[in-house]
């Protein structure tokens, strides 16, 4: 049997001690499965001796992750701190560079520097495995970069934050406010004290780089994403959605077209009878669409301890299995050095259309106003409802507009011209519609 696969971990919180835990318990079935043991040989962390309730006491330790991704005795760096700055950089750039293979979960430091960390595995011959950064315990990337080889995939979307699904799903079932949702959030863990990365889309965003990255061959470009949270989402939009047969989540989609690749994340109208709006609570989802297989939908628990864990460990497991000599699949799917210039797109037509709230003084000539905004910018109309603001004293009007396929600057143009007339109070709430080809 071949010698045992020495691993460091920098970073023993949530995820670093479920990975911890596992190992240690199920060391005699990895040994199997992998056909050589996987062992613990050095950690680091913050601080040495807090309770983790796991036993590092045989495993050696060092003070900071520069030093054990330098110094240490290891086969493999695994890097579960986080952060796009500093130690984790750093680390994984000693680790590499001494030859090391690394497996990490942190999204943030990919999307910004994966390139740079792809280029230097691919000259040393080292692996830099990633499955936990995007969705969890779901095997999305593993798919993207070795599954579908050989197909030609067009789109890519999904629910890739637990903590925006978690809040929309309760605003929905129990009709509650978003800053109720947000606060029980954050009282399960669901949600940090500053919960806006999560909130604001950033968090789904750098995991939508990757997977761009990925599906369609470009250099990582995470700050080339059409970016809104879900911060502004009201339960009266969430009402609004449900009477019109939709329900609201925060999508990532990244697709291919003529003029580019086009990325965004925003809060998304889809079909109440659709597979992913059945997606709720703190689940992930991510759907990739190709030529040879057609549409794949994959669901799972896309945070917490052990699904992290999980996905850790079976980066480990898979280096435990490769053998020396053997070809390397590339980093991102496509070798560092080919991947093309990232070329945004235009914004396109949208399929499925878009909602718009509006809140309007209710008098005569509201509705031909907005009517006569809407086709100066050759907007067609699927709908248009006006109801009485139930929270207003005054004779304040909601008027919902469910427009046909047309592209975001024609809305974006009309709303703001209804934004310049005199009866319009509040902002306007604009969001798309999706309906998914077979979800």
């Amino acid at each position: 049997m071949a010698d045992a696969l020495k691993v460091g971990i920098a970073g023993l919180g949530t995820v670093g001690a479920s990975l911890v835990r596992i190992i240690q318990t199920r060391a005699n079935e990895l040994t199997v499965t992998c056909g050589r043991a996987i062992e613990i040989t050095a950690v680091t962390a913050r601080d040495r001796n807090r309770d983790r309730g796991i036993d590092i006491s045989g495993i050696t330790w060092f003070d900071t992750p520069e030093k054990l991704a330098a110094e240490a005795d290891i086969d493999v760096f695994v890097e579960l701190m986080g952060g796009a700055e500093g130690a984790a950089p750093n680390s994984v750039r000693a680790a590499l560079t001494r030859g090391l293979h690394v497996v990490t979960a942190n999204k943030a430091l990919l999307a910004s520097s994966g390139v740079e960390l792809a280029r230097i595995a691919e000259e040393k011959g080292a692996l830099l495995n990633f499955e936990a950064a995007v969705a969890g315990g779901i095997p999305v990337i593993k798919a993207l970069r070795e599954s579908l080889t050989g197909n030609t995939v067009s789109r890519v979307y999904g629910i890739m934050n637990g903590t925006c699904n978690y809040i929309l799903t309760r605003m929905e079932k129990e009709g509650l406010s978003f800053a109720d949702c947000l606060k029980e959030a954050q009282r399960l863990g669901y949600a940090e004290a500053d919960p806006a990365f999560d909130i604001e889309g950033n968090d789904t965003a750098h995991k939508l780089a990757i997977l761009t990255t990925l599906a369609f061959g470009t250099e990582i470009a995470a700050d080339e994403i059409y970016l809104e949270g879900i911060t502004n989402i009201s339960i009266e939009d969430i009402h609004a959605a449900a009477d019109l047969g939709y329900r609201i989540k925060l999508l990532g989609v990244a697709q291919q077209t003529d003029s580019g690749i086009e990325q965004r994340v925003h809060p998304t109208m889809v079909p109440h009878d659709s597979v992913i709006a059945q997606v709720d609570g703190v689940t992930n989802a991510v759907a990739i669409e190709s030529d040879i297989l057609g549409e794949l939908l994959m669901v799972g628990p896309g945070a917490g301890g052990d699904a992290t864990a999980s996905a850790v460990l079976g980066d480990i497991a898979d280096i435990a299995k490769s053998r020396p000599g053997a070809q390397r699949v590339p980093v991102l799917g496509t070798p560092a050095a080919a991947l093309s210039p990232y070329k945004r797109a235009r914004m396109q037509s949208h399929e499925g259309g878009y909602f718009i709230r509006l809140t309007v003084a209710d008098r005569t000539g509201v509705f031909a106003s907005i009517a006569a905004r809407m086709a100066e910018n050759a907007i067609s109309l699927e709908s248009i409802v006006q109801r009485a603001k139930p929270d207003s004293e005054d004779t304040a009007k909601t008027i919902i507009l469910v427009t046909h396929a047309t592209t975001e600057d024609s809305v974006r143009k009309a709303v703001d011209a209804i934004k310049r007339e005199s009866y319009l109070a509040g902002e306007p709430q604009v969001i798309r519609i999706e309906r998914p080809k077979a979800f």
